[in-house]
């Protein structure tokens, strides 16, 4: 059982993960609920964000500051195996919901703190939104094109978190078979996008700089980009080692020599004279419908893929989704990442804000504690 005191994304994310692995989560909300209950309405009235990572959860309304339920909620707490929280750093111990104290109580319980810096520091207290963490850590500072920073069009940072603490979980769990004890783990966004920022750190720190922003262009690999068809469609392509360079430009682009021109010949020699071969790459492109273009890159054996919208994504072969119950009607969603034997295409729903108050307290009343 895991009892979450969560909001947002960071930690939803994380327990819903756990919930499609087959636990049970009890989500402690606020009278109010959750803000992310409304933060839009596009999945059938709901929000998206909390259709997403709430399916299957048992929404309890608790104000664990009053002592009647502080009490309650540690009783719980007792019985369960694992506990996440992503409240402001210091909230939950000023609670009496350390992490510390709440091993002492249970030491079998693993406790999982999801932070935005960090539980110290003088950082720590700083409001951590995925967009503020995105620019603080750099990733603004190499994505987009060159005139302009960019946003990563999804909430990367909490994902990346949530991501993290999921697996930092299951990692105490298997250390728990062992040792028999509970363990305490914590995450923060900023640490995820620090970690994934550790390439272009490497360059900044002992190389000859960070990569500037692309575009769809890959900073360290060429030929490696976007290119516009006859017809106006866009294809990325990827080129990783010689011999596929070879085939390419036998291929597609008919012309072997290229392959072995010196300012071609390497992939660091691409790099470097990256803007003429983009220009002898784009000509070939705009001279091709998109149909031939795709069946002459198939022909190279050169990886490819062609840049969709979002509508077009949901038409994408191999997108896999599974119907979920929202208010009263089924929503088809994507389906979840893992496939394992644990995955049984669940017919699960978003729970309503307390939904389950009125028999979590009759379940875990005094009367029921061993």
């Amino acid at each position: 059982m895991v009892v979450s005191i969560e909001r947002d994304l960071a930690a939803p994310f994380c327990t819903g993960r756990l919930t499609e692995m087959g636990a049970r989560v009890i989500r402690i909300e606020r009278a109010e609920g959750d803000f992310a209950r409304v933060y839009d309405d596009a999945a059938n009235g709901v929000s998206s964000y909390f259709v997403w990572t709430n399916r299957g959860k048992e929404s309890f309304v608790l104000d664990f500051k009053q002592d009647g339920n502080a009490a309650l909620l540690h009783r719980i707490v007792r019985k369960a195996d694992v506990f996440v929280q992503n409240l402001a750093p210091g909230a939950a111990a000023r609670a009496g919901f350390d992490s510390a104290s709440l091993r002492q109580r249970n030491p079998r319980l693993i406790t999982c703190d999801i932070s935005g810096y960090g539980e110290e520091g003088e950082v720590s207290s700083l409001k951590a939104y995925d967009l503020l963490v995105q620019c603080e850590r750099g990733l603004a500072g190499i994505s987009d094109a060159p005139e302009a920073y960019g946003r990563i069009g999804v909430s990367i940072c909490d994902i990346g978190a949530d991501m993290n603490a999921a697996i930092a979980i299951l990692s105490a769990l298997a250390l728990r078979e062992w040792t028999g004890k509970g363990t305490g783990v914590s995450v923060s966004l900023f640490d995820g996008a620090a970690d994934w920022m550790t390439i272009p750190y490497l360059h900044e720190i002992y190389g000859k700089g960070a990569p500037t922003r692309q575009g769809l262009k890959h900073p360290s690999v060429a030929a490696y980009g976007a290119y516009c068809t006859r017809d106006g469609h866009d294809i990325v392509i990827s080129i990783q080692n010689e011999r596929e360079w070879q085939q390419f430009c036998t291929v597609f682009l008919k012309n072997s020599a290229i392959a072995s021109n010196p300012r071609f010949s390497s992939n660091t020699e691409r790099v470097r004279h990256r803007a003429d071969l983009d220009a002898i790459i784009a000509q070939v492109f705009s001279g091709l419908g998109t149909d031939e273009a795709l069946a002459r890159i198939a022909a190279s054996n050169t990886a490819y893929g062609q840049i969709r919208s979002v509508a077009a994504m949901a038409q994408q072969p191999a997108l896999r989704t599974w119907q979920m119950q929202v208010g009263n009607h089924e929503v088809p969603m994507i389906a979840p990442p893992v496939r394992a034997p644990w995955d049984i295409q669940r017919f699960e729903s978003v729970p309503m804000l307390g939904e389950y108050t009125l028999a979590l307290r009759t379940e875990f009343a005094p009367a029921t504690i061993s």
